[in-house]
């Protein structure tokens, strides 16, 4: 059997790592085609060499641009690559435009599609991601769910109940596989930082592509500063943004982005985590970290009924949230989150018979 696995941004990353690896162990044939919608060298090597994954065999090289722009150049780079390689699987992780994408173009020639992560709904069409994971389900012939209340809603919109397997969350993997190595760096006492610290990431165009709400979220984010450390993760984009709407952020430690040992380590000791990131919603829940998502809503809920993570509309709350904020203890999430996922999503693929041709 082949698999092609289809990444596109870094956090694709620690979901392809353990279903490669669980494949490799079972001898499969695979193809990783990162599709360069968004990629940074020397970070996107950092998370193949972390996470025992081989480069990519193929780099589309696409680029930032619009969202049809981008969308278009996979489709048209990736076809000859499926049509060369002809695989039983095209296998897609998460939510960005090249996981849509790709699974136009496999539908189109006739590739079967297995998506991991699927059946998360924000149930907000404004997200370009929700657009994308709404897509990629209806298109796909496996449904890889991480959560049983993603069983339950591609039920509700007509999904056959043969299509859709509960295999749990392949992030969870990667955590488990990382944690010693991430202690090991010493990430976190190299920033020198003391006492109960909160660590901070933001991106979304929603939070910082607006003057007003970007200083809102910098001013909460001072506020905090003014009674224990923070540290600021930002990526390039949000600082180019801060620069240009001329935001400050007082004591705030702003840091480049890190490898991904360096940012599980500075997560996995914080007192808390201010975030808008999907990823980090289910990290810190397996962590026991609190997490307060500033958002209006989150294709995550199980994080919020798991009670480790708060959706944040109003910034202003946040100084009171993180006075309040209690870690409970690691490794009690959800069912599923137990390390083991990429196992089942591999099981799942190698079960279903390859069509007869015609």
């Amino acid at each position: 059997m082949k698999l092609l696995h289809v990444v596109g941004t870094r956090p694709n990353l620690p979901k392809l790592a353990p279903v490669y690896r669980a494949a490799r162990a079972r001898g499969l044939q695979q193809v990783v085609v990162h599709t360069g919608q968004h990629y940074d060298h020397a970070l996107s090597a950092d998370f193949f060499r972390d996470l025992d994954i081989p480069s990519p065999d193929v780099n589309l090289a696409v680029g930032s641009s619009s969202h049809a722009v981008q969308t278009a150049r996979i489709m048209e780079r990736l076809e000859p690559v499926l049509l060369e390689h002809r695989p039983d699987w095209l296998v897609v992780y998460g939510d960005v435009n090249s996981t849509m994408a790709a699974s136009l173009v496999a539908s189109k020639i006739g590739v079967r599609v297995a998506h991991v992560e699927a059946g998360l709904r924000s149930f907000d069409r404004e997200m370009p991601e929700e657009i994308n994971r709404l897509v990629t389900d209806r298109l796909a012939d496996l449904l890889l769910t991480p959560s049983r209340d993603a069983d339950e809603q591609l039920l509700r919109e007509g999904e056959p109940a043969s299509k859709i397997v509960f295999v749990g969350n392949v992030m969870i993997d990667s955590l488990f596989f990382a944690l010693p190595a991430a202690e090991a760096t010493g990430f976190r006492e190299s920033l020198g930082v003391g006492g109960p610290y909160v660590a901070v990431t933001m991106h979304r165009p929603s939070n910082v592509d607006h003057p007003e709400r970007l200083a809102r979220i910098a001013s909460a984010l001072q506020e905090i500063a003014e009674e224990r450390d923070v540290v600021f993760t930002a990526h390039p984009r949000t600082q180019e943004r801060l620069a240009r709407f001329g935001i400050s952020l007082g004591k705030v430690r702003v840091i480049d982005p890190v490898t991904y040992y360096q940012m599980l380590d500075l997560v996995r000791s914080a007192h808390a985590v201010i975030t808008d990131s999907g990823g980090l919603q289910e990290e810190t829940t397996a962590l026991g970290v609190p997490c307060f998502t500033v958002r209006d809503n989150t294709e995550r809920p199980i994080t919020i009924t798991e009670g480790t993570n708060q959706l944040v509309k109003d910034p202003t709350t946040l100084l009171a949230l993180v006075r309040q904020a209690t870690r409970r203890p690691a490794g009690s999430g959800p069912e599923g989150w137990d390390g083991h996922a990429g196992p089942r999503v591999v099981e799942a693929l190698v079960s279903r018979p390859t069509p007869a041709l015609a």
